[in-house]
Formats: C-alpha cells, structure tokens, sequence
C-alpha cells in the first residue's frame, strides 16, 4: 500500500500517532499511485520463492497489496493469493490489474480486523506495506495466519545514497522552505548503514518466528521531471503537506530539475527482502 521512498525529510516512516491518517491518503489517487510507483526487480521474486516457498500452487497472504505492483508477479509465476487492502480505490484498481489471475482474490479490509480464515497460508507477504499495520498486531496476526513453518516475506524500500547525488544536496533547500518540520541539512543515507536490525528484532520479540534472512537489491531508476513529480505526489508526507506548501515544493524541485539538471534525475533504491519461519 505504501512505502518510505521519499526524500529523506518525508519518508513515509509513520509516526504511530499519524500511522492511520497518512496511510489512508494513498487512497485519494490510485490511479496515479498505480502508474507512478515503481514495481520490483524479478530477482526479488527468484528469493521469494527460494526462501518464502512463494512459487507455484503455494498459498499466499499478502498483506497491503495495493495497486498489484508485487501481487501481479506472484499470480503470474503460480500463486494462490488472498490479497487483503484496506483503500477500497487502490483495491478497485488491484482487482482490474489482476482481471485474469483466477487464483487471486483481492479483499477490501484492514488486515488488523479482518478475519483470518481457517486454512492457514504457506507465505504471508508484505510489499513496502508492514510499516503501516499495527506494530500490535502485525507479528502476531501474520504468525496466526500460517501453518507451521510457513513464512513472513516484508519487503522494504528505501531512497539511499547515489544516483544524481548532488540534487539531493541541492534540493534539500526546497524541502526547507517549504516544509518548516524539515532537519536542516539532512541527507539520504548510504546503503551500508540500513542492516534491518529493526525488523529482525522485531521478529525475535513476536516469539513467534525463527531467525530473519535478507537478501537487498540496488538499483538507480532516472525519471524526467513530470515522472520524478509523480512519485513525490505519491508519498503520504508530500501529500499530507497543506496544498500551498506542496505545490510551492513541488515547483521548487521541478525548477530545480529543469534548471540544473537537464529535465532528469537518477535516484537510487534500496529494496530490502526480510523472511522469517512460523515456529
């Protein structure tokens, strides 16, 4: 449903108090949610299957599938999906998207008060959602709906250091000026300082679940201005901004771009696979 992919100021990381606000303005534009987002290297699907048994005629959970960015790869190597998704527009356009999967059922819910069914699933898996569930509930919902020794597959994804780096520094400035809750200074971080521990220790407190294994792929996507633009309007911190302020960053960052860069700009991802085993 969401993620933390923004400049490093709005990255989507929800303060508890503000978890459930900010995850529901990914509703108001799914269209645009769909078409902007970037999806997920095949090589993430390879280990989905090698360490979560997500492959063919598995039973899979996924849990804030959103528009089907990662729901679309799984059905078409062979999974049974449940796709659970609390937005009823991004789960509107998840079911279009998925118009020819059979073996996937698209639900409108929140995963914390939706009902588990009784068959237990082989994978539940969580695409650049976990962080909006319930801290409360999310380790120990996900444990209660897999069989023994099924698994937790959470991807995450996060803007790391690279690409076009000196925009970043640059564009800092905007951020400042248009969002005065903006660390002054602040930049993206290296790769080699995001190790997971946070998830991982997460897992080991739930009790439920045996050591985490991760895998992490780097990759630099360039967008023109329009298409960088795009993604910003995606991310809750950008559009939980009052409209005056967002627009004036938007415009900010688009002159920025068109000046100085030449109408494009790279930004680096780091999307990190974390998968545990039901105990």
């Amino acid at each position: 449903m969401s993620d933390h992919l923004a400049h490093p100021r709005r990255d989507d990381r929800p303060e508890e108090s503000g978890r459930e606000r900010l995850s529901r303005l990914f509703d108001e534009d799914a269209e645009l949610y769909d078409r902007a987002r970037p999806g997920y290297p095949p090589e993430l699907y390879d280990d989905l299957a090698e360490l979560a048994g997500a492959g063919p005629g598995s039973r899979v959970l996924e849990v804030g599938c959103g528009t089907g960015q990662a729901t679309v790869p799984l059905a078409g190597r062979g999974c049974r999906i449940t796709a659970v998704e609390a937005g009823p527009d991004m789960a509107a356009v998840a079911r279009r998207n998925l118009a020819g999967a059979a073996a996937v059922e698209v639900v409108t819910a929140e995963f914390e008060n939706w009902p588990l069914p009784e068959e237990p699933f082989d994978a539940v898996v969580s695409a650049t959602a976990f962080h909006w569930i319930d801290p409360a509930v999310r380790m120990v919902k996900a444990a209660d709906a897999l069989r023994p020794g099924g698994s937790l597959a959470v991807v995450r994804t996060q803007h790391v250091r690279g690409g076009t780096e000196e925009f970043f520094v640059e564009v800092q400035r905007c951020y400042e000026r248009f969002d005065p809750d903006t660390p002054p200074g602040l930049r993206p971080p290296a790769a080699s300082h995001i190790d997971g521990s946070d998830h991982a220790e997460e897992v080991a407190a739930s009790g439920r679940f045996g050591p985490t294994v991760f895998r992490r792929y780097e990759r630099n996507l360039t967008y023109t201005t329009s298409a960088y633009l795009d993604v910003l309007r995606t991310y809750s911190g950008h559009r939980a901004l009052p409209e005056a302020a967002r627009d004036g960053l938007l415009g900010c960052i688009a002159n920025l771009i068109e000046r100085r860069y030449g109408g494009r700009v790279t930004k680096r991802y780091l999307i990190e696979l974390a998968v545990s085993h039901r105990r």
